[in-house]
């Protein structure tokens, strides 16, 4: 749909008329960064953290773009109540994204009325850039140099999950005859729209005190730094405010920057924003986890389990990594060890899975399986499994970062800026990747050390668990990631024989539930 026009320089007539209110800064055209804050004259750092400094941008509550502030538009515009009831509720930034869809509309020059009037955001949303550098927006030659990283998946599955999301839309609103029109006979509003109102959310978005996740005009419009030299806030009447922090002086000219989040890897960074941040001391990784091909239990673990699961790599502040894939220690485990998975049956005919270790009901503790699995016998067998299992996944995604190398660009085809973001996340997650695989390397030497010393038999016990680690050349069954599969032979028999139990075969197969699907419609869920 065409774009409203709303030049910058028409800004400040916007915030006069709106109680927009900025002390001794204003927006400028910043060299490379868009617009941004910049000082009107030197702001001398606050020395005195009793002595509380006059807010450098005032927003007022009825501004912000809230869970709240949705939901009190839709009390003012019916039209709207019947777009939010049929399509919205189930999440906040759902029901930011069919606000801005209505904005857009409204500001479109194509607008031939039938949505009540607009709202100060209507003409704000015109400033919107209509290009955002986020991932979900790039071009095929662009998404492709993000083969080998963890955001290849990422951003499949976020497009995906988008592609689904307007098609959910366009079935809902097929009774109310406006929206029908707009989405499904005319086309007016098309699925490159929401993939860009959704990357508008992402990447202005922020978490405020009290309102929670929400856009702020203006407040947007402030950059990012690892030294950022404001911060934002609430005050007691719901304003949203902008002060300098304590101790950081900027000269007349300087920028003003806030930090989006010191925690964020930089993949979530370049995913969210369109940018790597080079200063940053954050090292970490997200990779999907899947469960093995080969396993009977897969489907009831992963109903359990709930969530998509998840690899994390972490470098801690020293330098040390660090990993955790709770799931795994799941994938691991099978009906001889002590896993079990029964269907209970209610008074009131409702029926619910449970999954049980050594007997105890463990349903509601699926991330805690590491913990209860610890005072076994065999921990450490179990623990090997896992740590080959992740070693694996390790390797092979340093293969797939290996055979995705930056070669020679086409002239033109990629954006300088966003070469030179992901050239940086490869560099970052390669060496993430690689201090990693040296720890794991080292953890298997020191667990199958520790399962030498274990008083069981060793002969029955390690024959049967060591066909976790990989098959030798020619022997191995390939997964979807490319890893061997590991299984215990023995106990493949056992595992089948559990799901043959016609109570679990039903339950399973009744369920209407997609885990994977689900997953991936997970909101900040970054990847």
């Amino acid at each position: 749909m065409r774009r409203g026009h709303f030049s910058p320089d028409d800004l400040p007539a916007w915030c006069a008329l709106n109680d927009v209110a900025f002390v001794d800064v204003k927006v400028a055209d910043i060299s490379g960064r868009g617009y941004g804050l910049i000082a009107e004259r030197d702001l001398p750092g606050n020395e005195d953290e009793n002595v509380e400094l006059p807010a450098l941008l005032t927003v007022p509550k009825d501004l912000v773009l809230s869970a709240e502030g949705v939901e009190e538009y839709a009390k003012e515009n019916k039209d709207f109540r019947q777009l939010l009831d049929i399509a919205g509720h189930k999440s906040t930034r759902g029901d930011i994204l069919l606000f801005l869809m209505v904005q857009l509309v409204l500001s479109s020059p194509d607008y031939d009325g039938g949505l009540g009037p607009s709202t100060p955001w209507t003409q704000y949303f015109s400033l919107l850039p209509s290009q955002v550098p986020s991932p979900t927006m790039w071009t095929e030659p662009e998404l492709s140099l993000l083969n080998g990283t963890s955001l290849e998946s990422a951003v499949s599955a976020k497009l995906t999950m988008l592609t689904k999301e307007f098609d959910d839309l366009r079935a809902k609103v097929a009774d109310l005859p406006y929206w029908n029109e707009l989405l499904s006979i005319d086309r007016s509003v098309t699925i490159q729209d929401w993939i860009r109102l959704d990357a508008l959310y992402r990447s202005r978005s922020l978490g405020l005190p009290k309102s929670g996740e929400s856009m702020v005009p203006c407040l947007d419009l402030v950059n990012h730094s690892s030294q950022a030299t404001a911060y934002f806030d609430e005050n007691s009447k719901g304003d949203v405010v902008l002060y300098l922090r304590d101790l950081c002086a900027v000269s007349c000219g300087g920028e003003i920057t806030i930090d989006y989040g010191k925690e964020k890897s930089p993949a979530e960074m370049l995913f969210s924003y369109g940018f790597v941040d080079t200063d940053t001391t954050a090292r970490s990784l997200v990779l999907p986890l899947e469960p093995l091909d080969d396993d009977p239990l897969a489907t009831a673990k992963l109903h359990v389990f709930g969530t998509q699961p998840k690899l994390e790599l972490v470098e801690d502040e020293n330098g040390i990594p660090n990993w955790s894939a709770p799931f795994a220690y799941l994938m691991c485990l099978n009906e001889e060890d002590g896993l079990q998975f029964r269907v209970l049956q209610e008074t009131d005919g409702s029926r619910h899975l449970k999954m049980f270790w050594q007997d105890a009901d463990v349903t509601d503790a699926p991330n805690t399986i590491k913990e209860l699995i610890q005072d076994h016998e065999l921990y450490q067998i179990f623990e090997l499994r896992v740590i080959t299992i992740v070693l694996n996944i390790i390797e092979q995604q340093l293969q797939e970062l290996s055979e995705g190398r930056d070669g020679a660009k086409a002239p033109g085809s990629v954006k300088e800026e966003i070469w030179q973001a992901v050239s940086h996340l490869k560099s970052l997650e390669r060496s993430v990747l690689d201090r990693c695989y040296q720890v794991l390397k080292e953890q298997v030497s020191l667990t199958l050390a520790a399962i030498l010393d274990i008083q069981i038999s060793l002969e029955i016990e390690l024959n049967n668990s060591l066909s976790f680690l990989p098959c030798s050349a020619g022997h191995g069954r390939s997964t979807s990631h490319g890893y061997d599969t590991y299984l215990l032979v023995t106990t493949i028999p056992q595992m089948a024989q559990l799901l043959e139990h016609d109570t679990v075969v039903e339950y399973l197969r009744s369920d209407q539930n997609d885990i994977t699907a689900e997953a991936a419609n997970e909101e900040e869920d970054f990847s």
